[in-house]
């Protein structure tokens, strides 16, 4: 069931697949699940050494359960957005835009990914990208489905009709950089079977030996380097108990 939440027994199968030390790449396609959700999932709850499938399956739970918003959060959000100044929005998003498209994005793709970022929903339909980017569906379609293969949006339902609504959450970076990573392995992995084809000893094989050699490792740095960021934000986020007595203490 690509795209939907993990299960306990999905849980299970990673928990098994570290122990037999399995790589990661191994486990998603046991699973039949996005290199990007293995990992996610392994280095919020523990890394590989520390990951334990039941405690894994009971924290996430909590975690969505502390990630609902409240009513409050809500309407200071709507205050801010109705103090905003029009014009200095329109040119954030102008620059925002323009950074993405320097990165290798197409113009319309940064446009819809701009729109979605500075949304405070983070979530828009097709329909409310036409109208607000003020562009063809087709347009839209293309863009969103640049975006979802490079994992930095997803697809939801919307539970109050049947249109599809795109999101941005605090993971899409994450998805996308590892779906990168990804990327670069499989490109190393051909480079390393073009130099098998060629011949080691030939010029043109030891290139390509050399480029798969640089991509693989450039592909493990950025799994690495995601792994530890999550490691860090959980840390950051995770809710601090109070000792005993302390809120008693308190003047």
């Amino acid at each position: 069931m690509p795209g939907g939440r993990l299960t306990r027994e999905e849980r299970r199968l990673i928990a098994e697949g570290l122990a037999e030390g399995l790589k990661y790449t191994e486990i998603a396609v046991r699973l039949d699940r996005p290199l990007s959700t293995v990992t996610r999932e392994v280095s919020r709850n523990g890394g590989p050494d520390a990951y334990r499938a039941d405690e894994a399956h009971r924290t996430t739970r909590e975690r969505a359960r502390r990630s609902r918003p409240v009513t409050r959060a809500a309407a200071d959000a709507a205050t801010d957005a109705e103090e905003r100044d029009a014009d200095a929005v329109r040119e954030l998003e102008h620059r925002f835009t323009d950074i993405m498209i320097g990165t290798g994005l197409p113009r319309m793709t940064a446009r819809v990914l701009a729109c979605l970022y500075l949304t405070d929903s983070g979530s828009l339909s097709a329909s409310e990208l036409v109208r607000r980017l003020q562009v063809s569906p087709a347009s839209v379609s293309k863009a969103i489905g640049q975006l979802e293969q490079q994992e930095l949006v997803r697809r939801e339902r919307d539970p109050r009709g049947r249109r599809d609504r795109y999101v941005i959450d605090a993971d899409a970076w994450f998805r996308g950089w590892t779906a990168s990573a990804r990327q670069n392995s499989a490109l190393a992995d051909f480079a390393r079977s073009g130099a098998d084809t060629l011949g080691l000893n030939s010029p043109a094989g030891a290139r390509l030996y050399d480029i798969g050699d640089f991509f693989e490792h450039v592909g493990q740095a950025m799994l690495h380097a995601a792994e530890q960021w999550h490691r860090e934000r959980e840390r950051a986020t995770a809710p601090r108990d109070l000792p005993p007595h302390a809120s008693e203490d308190r003047p």
